[in-house]
């Protein structure tokens, strides 16, 4: 019987350590869930990136199946990518937000400006201009998309705010600083050169689609303005020096 209750005893003392064994175990189970936590913004980002992905190129194919911008809706769109519509209103606050960056998807990419330098900025962005030119000619989808655009104004409303009015931001930016560097005249508004710089590529690239766009056209651009209409000495006789002057004023 005593070897019994000796036996008891170490039964006793092996629960016990067992208990104790069991307590670690459970502090240990009840830190993996913090660690988890720790590690989600790694394991959660690939995840996220995917599912934007995933949307993005969902619209591109329904766009590209024929379907019209007004036809897709935030569930069709949803259901194409494999995810809920929630998953999409997370990262866009509206189907116009979300249209803004299947537009960047799409196209070409924006050049990076120096931030620093005048001339080379403005050069960088006529040869971006150029590049969506010529992109939009050569891409059934983009030709579409951007023609359907027009005539929805709050959509054509959120891309001329969000995409084409930072990149004219940019150019009249990098004017300013050509002007501090002496590369431009002071003495002219600054917007009104940044629409001389553009408006011959935009002209080609929106309004003739005809019309070429030669690889050393925003290099023929900027040496137009810079050197300017008037012939030089000798190669013309006396003009006016007053444009009014041919006006009779």
């Amino acid at each position: 019987m005593r070897p019994a209750r000796g036996g008891g005893g170490g039964t006793k003392g092996e629960a016990l350590r067992d208990q104790e064994h069991g307590q670690e175990h459970d502090r240990e189970h009840a830190r993996e869930p913090v660690q988890g936590h720790e590690r989600e913004p790694r394991r959660g980002r690939p995840r996220s990136e995917a599912a934007e992905r995933a949307i993005l190129q969902a619209v591109v194919r329904l766009l590209e199946e024929g379907e019209p911008l007004a036809g897709l809706s935030i569930e069709r769109i949803a259901r194409t990518a494999g995810v809920g519509k929630a998953t999409i209103y997370r990262r866009w606050s509206d189907k116009e937000e979300l249209f803004m960056d299947v537009l960047r998807h799409i196209e070409p990419p924006e050049p990076p400006l120096s931030g620093t330098s005048g001339l080379a900025d403005i050069f960088a962005s006529l040869e971006s201009m150029r590049r969506r030119g010529l992109a939009q000619r050569n891409s059934a989808l983009l030709y579409n998309v951007f023609a359907q655009m027009k005539t929805h104004p709050k959509l054509w409303g959120a891309y001329q705010s969000t995409v084409i009015e930072p990149r004219r931001v940019a150019v009249t930016a990098a004017v300013r600083r050509a002007v501090a560097a002496g590369e431009l005249r002071a003495d002219i508004d600054a917007e009104l050169i940044e629409e001389l710089f553009v408006g011959p590529m935009l002209l080609r690239t929106i309004h003739r689609k005809e019309a070429p766009l030669d690889d050393d056209l925003p290099e023929r651009i900027i040496r137009a303005v810079l050197e300017g209409l008037r012939p030089r000495d000798g190669e013309a006789g006396d003009t006016a020096a007053d444009p009014a002057a041919d006006t009779g004023r």
